[in-house]
């Protein structure tokens, strides 16, 4: 008996193009099965029916998160002769008029996750300190910035919030840049680091930064990632602005099943795990990476916190232009600034 090859079953399992469509959008993301039917207006049955054949031939994997079930194409699992069908069946399929539907879907899928977050912070930087400390504790963020600090570093604070962070970098290190896309947030930043002449707060998301490339010697993401539809995507505008050989900080939630910190706070991600962290880093161009859980604060009523660290690779050869601290200075035209604090 002639024994059935594999390729067959990979071609069978991209017979239908409606697979095919869910695996250009699981691509690039990880989406739920309610996203999914959102984006190629088919009913729930359907999506998951599909899905199931996939993951069934281990095209797609699955991962829980709280309540919600998350999906994304399986592509370090593929065996070589399925990633060469891909190829071919993926030409095929990217260019067409359906999925310029699909994609413009997914955007708006994309931004309704990222307007949970930013209805949240519209209305409670007035009560935030109290609402993070109350969750997290007040000197939690002290104990990670102990990974961090350089008295000669630019360091950039990516989604600020309202400068809980900066105020504890200042007096540590030579300049901070503050990024937040909140104008509530900022306009509270602003008043917390009035007099503090070191700190430049621009208006701007994490995932398209406001800053140079490699004009940071170091960028911390504190308790951000959880708040971001696509956490690596910041971390790759991370790895942008920082230069090579600089450190990324990120402090955030390790993995939990409080739900309703998603219903009441806005949060997208419950937690992140160490596997996760790592391979989004390596994925950027950070490597000696290091996760570590930070010691619990007794009074926090929130999830244990972890930092992780990395330094961005590809340090300058001795023939790269060595950038000096004044020319660091220099508004390029990426840099939109809001205004010094001090100022």
């Amino acid at each position: 008996m002639i024994a059935r090859a594999p390729i067959l079953d990979h071609l069978s399992a991209l017979a239908d193009p409606t697979r095919s469509r869910l695996l250009l959008l699981l691509e690039g993301q990880e989406l739920t099965v309610g996203e999914l039917c959102t984006v190629l207006q088919l009913p729930q049955s359907t999506v998951s029916r599909h899905l199931k054949i996939l993951a069934d031939e281990a095209w797609v994997a699955a991962r829980g998160d709280g309540s919600s079930r998350f999906y994304s194409m399986a592509q370090s699992r593929l065996d070589p002769a399925a990633r060469r069908l891909w190829q071919v069946v993926r030409d095929q399929f990217a260019g067409g008029a359906g999925m310029d539907h699909d994609r413009r879907r997914l955007e708006s899928v994309l931004a309704q996750r990222r307007s949970r977050s930013q209805q949240f912070f519209s209305t409670a930087a007035g009560e935030w300190d109290a609402l993070r400390a109350d969750l997290i504790g007040r000197r939690t963020d002290l104990l990670a910035l102990l990974d961090l600090v350089d008295d000669g570093w630019t360091v950039g604070d990516l989604g600020c919030g309202t400068g809980h962070v900066s105020a504890a970098l200042a007096p540590c290190v030579r300049r901070v840049i503050a990024v937040d896309e909140s104008g509530p947030m900022l306009a509270a930043a602003r008043e917390r680091l009035a007099g503090v002449g070191n700190v430049e707060l621009r208006v701007g998301a994490v995932e398209s930064l406001p800053i140079d490339d490699d004009a940071l010697d170091a960028a911390v993401l504190f308790l951000v990632a959880h708040f971001v539809a696509e956490p690596a995507r910041a971390i790759a505008e991370a790895a942008r602005v920082v230069r090579p050989g600089g450190k990324l900080l990120i402090v955030d939630l390790m993995p939990h099943h409080r739900e309703d910190l998603r219903l009441q706070l806005g949060h997208v991600w419950q937690g992140f795990s160490a596997e996760q962290m790592s391979r989004w880093l390596d994925a950027a161009g950070f490597e000696r990476v290091r996760y570590r859980p930070l010691p619990a604060d007794p009074s926090a009523k929130g999830p244990t916190l972890f930092a992780a660290v990395g330094a961005r690779a590809g340090a300058r050869g001795s023939g790269a232009k060595e950038l000096d601290r004044d020319e660091l200075e220099v508004v390029g035209s990426r840099e939109t600034v809001v205004d010094r604090a001090g100022g």
